[in-house]
């Protein structure tokens, strides 16, 4: 029987590349987003393997709605990838409350509601693989990314405290952290992006680290080591580096 995949933020960028790639590996896939005509474009490259489901993951009751309609129209779930996300450059001068809310609001709490909506299946099941979709730009705090990097920060420390638990229980977990990949969200940034991937390069790389042992799946590699550099610097030299970066 083909195994059966969930794909949130799935109507462009790295989640269709990702929906493709599993398609293409003999996965069914469903594929859910916002933009309805987009995601149908992403199911009708790969007929009868990639169902279009359009979704508001901000929208708790028809997340969870969705996920019964998955499992009653094609099976139990094997693999959940909340990827859903956007991305909004803010400049000091430009800090807005409500551009935080929006952003916090679509990347953590659309996380959390397909959470709360396929955990109690996976986890009577014990079985199946969770992917959260973070970024590393969650390892610290960058220049014009003060609402994007806080949610995905968010989504790291929920990955992280959730992972012993599920383990326990039998359940896979993936904390995903890609660095600058070639997607409309990443069209928006205005300044220049080291080892930017290619998307198509990204999706392999994440479905391929979806099949080994490890917690996090980082791509690419040169950027992982870079930032988990910063990461680990002291404030004064880190803080140099960035104003470098303005």
């Amino acid at each position: 029987m083909s195994r059966v995949a969930w794909v949130t933020g799935a109507s462009s960028g790295l989640g269709a590349a990702v929906a493709l790639k599993l398609a293409d590996d003999g996965w069914t896939v469903i594929v859910s987003a916002r933009r309805a005509e987009a995601l149908q474009t992403v199911a009708d490259r790969r007929p009868g393997k990639i169902h279009a489901l359009p979704l508001d993951v901000t929208d708790r009751v028809a997340v969870a709605d969705a996920v019964g309609r998955i499992e009653s129209g094609h099976g139990p779930l094997d693999l959940a990838l909340l990827n859903a996300g956007t991305h909004v450059p803010m400049r000091a001068v430009d800090f807005s409350a409500d551009t935080v809310r929006r952003l916090m609001e679509v990347n953590v709490m659309g996380t959390a509601n397909g959470l709360e909506a396929v955990l109690p299946r996976f986890l009577e099941r014990r079985g199946g693989i969770i992917g959260i979709v973070a970024s590393v730009a969650g390892y610290r705090g960058l220049p014009t990314a003060s609402a994007y990097a806080a949610s995905k920060a968010a989504l790291i420390a929920m990955a992280e405290a959730l992972k012993p638990e599920l383990t326990a229980a039998g359940v896979g977990l993936k904390l995903i952290n890609p660095g600058f990949v070639r997607t409309p969200l990443t069209d928006r940034n205005d300044f220049p992006m080291p080892f930017l991937m290619e998307v198509d390069a990204a999706a392999e790389a994440l479905v391929r680290g979806l099949e080994t042992g490890g917690f996090e799946i980082v791509f690419p590699r040169r950027m992982k080591w870079a930032m988990k550099i910063l990461r680990a610097l002291p404030y004064c030299p880190y803080f140099k580096i960035t104003r470098r970066m303005l």
